[in-house]
C-alpha cells in the first residue's frame, strides 16, 4: 500500500513475509530499541492467516496486508480487548466487532491490537494521552519524549513507525485526528453510521466511529473501502448500505483542493519567532498552491460551546453504553458495570491509576 518500506520478500509467500518483516520490526523497535509501546498484543494466529492468505487466489483488496486494529475493538480470536485497562484483562470476545469482521472479509492479516490512552481517554480529568496501565506509555516515533497525542496513539504511532500496512483507530471528539497531526501520518474520522461502531467499546453512541489510519491518503482510503458498509448489529449503519461497494480509492483527485475554501484557526497558529511557525507558514503555502482559499477564523467562542455540548453528551451517554457492552462479556471478566470499574480502579490505584497524575 501506498509508499511503506517493506524489506524484500523472502522465499515463503508475499502475505507470510511481509507479515514476518513487520513482526520484526515491531520486535526491533516497538518491544525493545526506543520502546515505542505502541503494539499492546501481537495475534498469535497472524503467520498462520498469512499463510492461509497465501494458499488462496488474490481476494478482497486488502489482501495479505497486515493491519492493526486499536485494542477497543473486539476480534472473536485469541487476543483481549481490554482499552487498556487491567479491569478486563483476560477478557475474550465472543466474536469479531464489525470493522474487524471487515478486515478480515477484505483479506487482511489481523497482525495485533494497539495501545491507547486507557478507556480512550475517557477516564477522569487527568489522564494522560497515551498511556494505558496495561500497555504503559506510547512514544512519539519522531521525537521519544514527546506525546503522541491520543486516544488511537498506538495506532498513528504504528503506521508512522512503519511497524503495519495501516491501523484501525476510534474517534468521539479528537481520538484519531489529533495523534495522526501529531505523528505525521493520515487519519480521517468516518460521518457517525458509516463504520460500524459493533464491538467496540463505546465512549458516545451519537459520536463515537472507527476509523482508518494510513501512511498516504490512498492507503487511508483503500481502508476506509474495507471498512465502511452495513452492519445489522448498528442502526446507525442503515445510513451506509448504499456505499457498501462503494471505492474511496476512485474519488481520489490530485486536484480536490483547487476551489476550496479552509479555514485557518488563527488563534492557534503559533505566534511568529516560534520554532514551529515556519513549518505552519509552510504548510499553508502548500495549501495554496495547490489551489486553495485560506480564510482566516478567529472567533473561538462558539467553538468552545460546541466542545462544551459535547462533553455533556459523553457524560449522559457513557454510562449506558460502557453497561451494554460488558453485559456481553464471557465469565472471565471481573466487572460487569461502570461502578464495577471504577471500584476496582480504587482498590488498583498503585497500577491503574498511576499514570493519570504524569505529564510527559
Amino acid at each position: 500500500m501506498g509508499n511503506q518500506h517493506v524489506p524484500a520478500l523472502a522465499a515463503c509467500g508475499p502475505a507470510v513475509a511481509l507479515t514476518e518483516s513487520f513482526l520484526s520490526r515491531i520486535a526491533a523497535i516497538d518491544r525493545a530499541g526506543p520502546t515505542l509501546n505502541s503494539v499492546i498484543e501481537l495475534n498469535p494466529d497472524a503467520l498462520a492467516i498469512a499463510a492461509a492468505l497465501d494458499a488462496k487466489p488474490r481476494g478482497g483488496p486488502l489482501h495479505g496486508l497486515p493491519i492493526l486494529v486499536k485494542d477497543n475493538c473486539d476480534s472473536g480470536d485469541r487476543m483481549m480487548t481490554t482499552a487498556g485497562s487491567n479491569a478486563l484483562l483476560g477478557s475474550i470476545a465472543p466474536r469479531d466487532s464489525g470493522v474487524v469482521a471487515r478486515l478480515r472479509a477484505a483479506g487482511a492479516v489481523l497482525l495485533g491490537k494497539t495501545n491507547l490512552s486507557e478507556w480512550a481517554n475517557f477516564r477522569g480529568s487527568r489522564s494522560t494521552s497515551g498511556w494505558s496501565a496495561r500497555g504503559g506509555l506510547t512514544r512519539n516515533p519522531y521525537a521519544l519524549d514527546r506525546n503522541p497525542s491520543g486516544s488511537s496513539s498506538g495506532s498513528a504511532v504504528a503506521v508512522a513507525a512503519g511497524l503495519c500496512a495501516a491501523a484501525v483507530g476510534t474517534e468521539t471528539n479528537g481520538s484519531i485526528m489529533s495523534p495522526c497531526a501529531v505523528c505525521g501520518v493520515v487519519g480521517l474520522k468516518p460521518t457517525v453510521g458509516l463504520v460500524s461502531r459493533a464491538g467496540i467499546i463505546p465512549i458516545s453512541s451519537s459520536q463515537d466511529t472507527a476509523g482508518p489510519i494510513a501512511r498516504c491518503v490512498a492507503d487511508a482510503a483503500a481502508l476506509l473501502t474495507a471498512l465502511a458498509g452495513h452492519d445489522p448489529r448498528d442502526s446507525a449503519t442503515e445510513l451506509a448500505r448504499d456505499r457498501a461497494s462503494k471505492d474511496y480509492t476512485k474519488d481520489l483527485d490530485k486536484d480536490a483542493l483547487r476551489g476550496a475554501r479552509l479555514g485557518v484557526l488563527r488563534p492557534a497558529f503559533p505566534s511568529a519567532g516560534s520554532p514551529t511557525e515556519p513549518a505552519y507558514t509552510a504548510a499553508l503555502n502548500t495549501l495554496r498552491d495547490a489551489g486553495a482559499t485560506l480564510v482566516d477564523v478567529t472567533a473561538l467562542g462558539e467553538i468552545n460551546k460546541l466542545g462544551d455540548a459535547s462533553y455533556q453528551v459523553m457524560l449522559y451517554e457513557f454510562k449506558a453504553g460502557l453497561n451494554a457492552y460488558l453485559a456481553t462479556l464471557g465469565e472471565k471478566v471481573a466487572v460487569r458495570t461502570l461502578a464495577d470499574v471504577v471500584a476496582f480502579n480504587e482498590k488498583h490505584r498503585d497500577t491503574e491509576l498511576n499514570g493519570s497524575a504524569k505529564r510527559h
